[in-house]
């Protein structure tokens, strides 16, 4: 009996020891576990901190990448509109302006009006054409006057002076005004002095004389024409001293 009751104690006493060891044993590893959580954890985060370390230095270059770029794209742009700006600088000073001056046509017999005025001098050896522009378009008035004092068939050819001919055609605006001036006679009475009332003017083209002539009215009195010694200066925007004296 005693023996038995001694066994059933041993036995009793190992299975508390069991249980003992076993409760021990399971918080170790639930320690273990738990510690390997926080650690994988605590790794994780430092992985993590580090990817967004990553992260944000990738973003800063990229934003420091495309600020460099957007840069040069701006210096592109800033190049490329200077280009663009030295072009148009240079189609809208003299390039454009001799343009302008060439694509104007040439003024046509309709497009402006002839008037004759006395020179300030007694007796009278010259005269001043004046050509205005009537049209509603800018024209270019090339060379000079074709005067015809008399019947345009018959009448001399009054010749140009060299000298006053301007370095570009005149481009007239509408409304603009452009000058000749036109030596008739060498002054006093001479047998071939003949008086004059209207005579003819003619414009040239881009190719020669232009068709159509200008009938132009002489100043109050006539005007007393030695057609051997007449000679006409080319037009030009104003009357020139030395240039236009002859």
């Amino acid at each position: 009996m005693r023996t038995h009751k001694s066994t059933v104690l041993a036995a009793a006493a190992f299975a508390a020891l069991s249980l003992g060891l076993t409760a021990c044993g399971g918080g170790d590893t639930g320690a273990k576990d738990a510690g390997s959580a926080s650690s994988s954890q605590s790794a994780a985060g430092t992985t993590g901190g580090g990817a967004a370390a990553a992260g944000e230095a990738d973003q800063t270059g990229a934003k420091s990448g495309s600020g460099s770029t957007g840069g040069s794209t701006a210096t592109g742009g800033s190049t490329s509109g200077g280009t663009g700006a030295t072009g148009s600088t240079a189609g809208g000073g003299s390039t454009t302006g001799g343009k302008t001056s060439a694509t104007a046509p040439a003024c046509a017999y309709g497009d402006v009006k002839v008037t004759a005025a006395k020179a300030d001098e007694v007796p009278t050896e010259h005269i001043v054409l004046t050509a205005t522009n009537t049209s509603s378009r800018s024209c270019t008035l090339l060379q000079y006057p074709l005067i015809a004092f008399g019947p345009i068939q018959t009448a001399k050819d009054v010749p140009a002076v060299a000298k006053s001919k301007p370095a570009a055609p005149v481009v007239l605006k509408p409304g603009a005004p452009a000058y000749a001036n036109v030596r008739i006679a060498l002054g006093g009475a001479h047998e071939d002095n003949k008086v004059v009332r209207e005579f003819n003017v003619n414009l040239f083209a881009a190719g020669g004389p232009a068709e159509g002539s200008i009938v132009v009215k002489a100043p109050a009195g006539g005007l007393a024409v030695d057609e051997a010694v007449a000679k006409t200066g080319y037009w030009t925007h104003e009357l020139r001293n030395g240039a236009d004296e002859f």
